[in-house]
């Protein structure tokens, strides 16, 4: 492998790129744009969820009781209702999500040391929303249930009750539980995986297209130094992009960055090189520029969103489905970035992710040599 091939690759494509500056602009803007969008729009934190109320009682205990909801930030009491007639109506216009009624009797139960009812009706259409929604209810009203134990205990007189179990939680690495602090890093795994493969999958197909491949192949450059040469130009821009999304986590998100910024930058360039090696294998097997572009979409995109643990759980997937994940670097570089950000650990506890990732980078260069060779023969 000599330099200069390389070299001359490098240039020639860096050329490609710069008379096409939209397509530049656009590889340097997308992830901005992406990371904005998704970081926004996409939230797994369930506040403020709307909810009507019908107090039938009417009374100190229940206003008292309704308060604890409506003073939480977890719950917005949107409307308030006299009839089931217009609860119903109010659930299913989507102007509330639950509805809390409240019984008439309510007070004198309580007030007689009795067991008291409250009705929750909720929206099942979001099952998910719908069963936080009623874990936050009940913790609301076990407290409730609680201070009024230990009011009506007071009032006779008793002696102080003692809690037989205090359970104190303490939350490691994501303090607050907000969900950007994991969603950022998994975005900018999907992300880089998206762009780099989308970046080198017209690469070679063009060529083709627009007929200079034959070219090439009458050149004295070997596989791997044109597989290389096309790489590079690329691989800047995907760097670029990283620090933007980076320099984004941090000032725009203030997502926490506890780990070690060169092993962050030093692992993101090793999954970098397997997304931009895939992206280029597309492009030699495919030799259409449309072809290939679908290809790595759906390669990509699909499989970092769904199969990465990025969103969704891979312990909860089925055993089939889990096999799969082991296939998709996203899946590793993931771990990484969330062991990184938020509980700044090295090497010694993403080893095995780093070693994967090089396998599959490696993997990928060697396909597309071995692919591209049986083309230019």
């Amino acid at each position: 492998m000599k330099y200069r091939r390389v070299s001359a690759v490098a240039r020639k494509e860096v050329l490609h790129i710069l008379r096409d500056y939209r397509s530049l602009l656009m590889a340097l803007a997308t992830p901005a744009l992406l990371l904005t969008l998704f970081g926004y729009a996409l939230t797994l934190d369930v506040d403020n969820v709307p909810m009507a109320v019908w107090d039938q009682s009417g009374t100190v205990r229940s206003r008292e009781f309704v308060s604890r909801f409506g003073g939480s930030r977890y719950f917005a009491i949107r409307r308030r209702v006299d009839n089931y007639d217009e609860l119903v109506r109010a659930i299913d216009r989507g102007q509330v999500m639950m509805g809390l009624v409240v019984p008439r009797d309510f007070a004198q139960k309580i007030n007689a040391g009795r067991d008291a009812d409250a009705q929750l009706i909720v929206d099942g259409s979001d099952s998910n929303t719908a069963t936080i929604a009623i874990n936050y209810a009940k913790v609301i009203s076990q407290i409730y249930a609680m201070d009024l134990t230990l009011e009506q205990n007071n009032q006779r007189g008793g002696r102080p009750l003692q809690i037989p179990l205090d359970v104190r939680p303490r939350v490691w690495f994501n303090e607050d539980l907000e969900s950007r602090n994991y969603i950022i890093p998994g975005l900018i795994a999907v992300i880089m995986m998206v762009i780099a493969a989308m970046l080198t999958s017209l690469t070679i197909a063009r060529e083709w297209e627009r007929g200079t491949m034959e070219q090439l192949i009458s050149t004295p450059v070997k596989p791997g130094e044109l597989i290389l040469g096309k790489l590079l130009p690329y691989f800047a821009i995907g760097m670029c992009d990283l620090v933007v999304a980076v320099l984004m986590a941090e000032y725009v998100f203030h997502v926490p960055l506890r780990g070690n910024v060169a092993l962050l930058f030093g692992l993101s360039a090793i999954f970098l090189t397997g997304a931009l090696a895939m992206g280029l294998l597309v492009s030699i097997v495919t030799k259409s520029q449309l072809l290939s572009s679908q290809v790595a979409v759906l390669t990509t995109f699909l499989p970092g969103f769904l199969l990465s643990g990025f969103i969704f759980t891979i312990a909860n997937m089925p055993r089939a489905i889990q096999m799969v994940t082991y296939l998709i670097s996203a899946r590793y570089f993931v771990t990484i970035l969330k062991g990184i950000y938020l509980k700044g650990v090295g090497l010694e506890i993403l080893g095995a992710q780093a070693v994967f990732l090089t396998v599959y980078a490696v993997a990928m260069i060697v396909l597309a040599r071995v692919k591209l060779k049986k083309k230019l023969a």
